[in-house]
């Protein structure tokens, strides 16, 4: 079978790696061996599948169905294998034993088509944080997943490199780093985080109802992990007239349901969805970044 990458995943891989680093090229070589090694039936590629990996949906040898993700290594895919080991299906998707292919995770088959997005949005975001209260939990001795305070530390320089170029975006970008200094100011809080958690990544299960996938697994405050979720479905909140109230009364239901402090999910989604405009803007997907940054400026 060919492993082609879907459009989708080679669109994406060209906007964080410009210049190309060989993974794409060997992509279809790489998911033949782990097919092999894993003595795998391959049922289909999901399209259009992710923007960070491969996904494969296949059956292992006892015709159990499977799936399987081959992901670059600037994707953290090891990270990702260890979080979801320490899981160990609580919440989120279960490991299984897979090839021994660097990057290649086998996973549990869940519903790839059937995300917490079908649900009436108040459903939907009460699912979603039902499911990511689980994967909060003490991290493994001696881990070494990424903190959120180095992880945003990278963000932010690249955020004041956007700032610099176009000063339009100044303003929020400061505004952004700003809420992350006082944010990191206070005690540090220790817990395993999904780290790009949204409805979009929670898929219904058999096991379980619904089960988070796609973890780029950070450790420190459960607020930073939340925020990602208040702006899912920013296209219609900004097509809605009273899309900035919407706004603010979910990160209130959500802090209060969480029992969060509201004001840093408020922080920490300002800063989210301002680095994540910036980001759109630097690789060229203007409109991602208009919607993104007007969401912020109602924060």
């Amino acid at each position: 079978m060919a492993f082609e990458p879907p459009q989708r995943l080679a669109r994406a891989l060209g906007e964080t790696a410009p210049d190309g680093d060989g993974w794409l090229e060997k992509l279809p070589e790489a998911a033949r061996q782990a097919v092999a090694l894993g003595e795998l039936t391959v049922d289909r590629v999901q399209v259009p599948g992710g923007r960070t990996s491969l996904v494969v949906l296949v059956r292992r040898a006892d015709g159990t169905p499977a799936v399987l993700k081959l992901a670059p290594p600037r994707f953290r895919p090891e990270a990702e294998r260890a979080a979801l080991a320490h899981w160990d299906g609580l919440g989120a998707v279960q490991l299984l034993e897979g090839p021994p292919t660097a990057g290649a995770l086998l996973l549990e088959r869940l519903h790839p088509d059937v995300s917490v997005r079908s649900l009436a949005e108040a459903k939907a975001l009460l699912e979603a944080a039902g499911t990511v209260r689980r994967l909060w939990v003490e991290p493994p001795a001696g881990h070494t997943f990424e903190s959120v305070a180095d992880r945003t530390g990278r963000q932010a320089e690249a955020m004041r490199a956007s700032a610099g170029a176009r000063p339009e975006v100044a303003a929020l970008v400061d505004a952004a780093l700003a809420a992350r200094a006082e944010l990191l100011a206070g005690p540090p809080e220790h817990r395993l985080l999904h780290g790009t958690f949204r409805q979009s990544k929670v898929l219904a299960g058999e096991r379980m109802p619904w089960l988070a996938v796609g973890p780029d697994p950070v450790v420190g405050e459960r607020a930073f992990d939340l925020a990602r979720l208040v702006r899912d479905r920013v296209e219609d909140l900004i097509a809605s007239p009273s899309g900035a109230t919407i706004t603010r009364r979910r990160v209130k239901r959500l802090a209060e349901s969480l029992e969060l402090d509201q004001e840093r999910l408020r922080g920490w989604t300002l800063f989210r969805a301002v680095e994540s405009g910036a980001r759109a803007l630097r690789v060229g997907r203007t409109r991602d970044a208009e919607l993104l940054l007007e969401f912020a400026s109602w924060l």
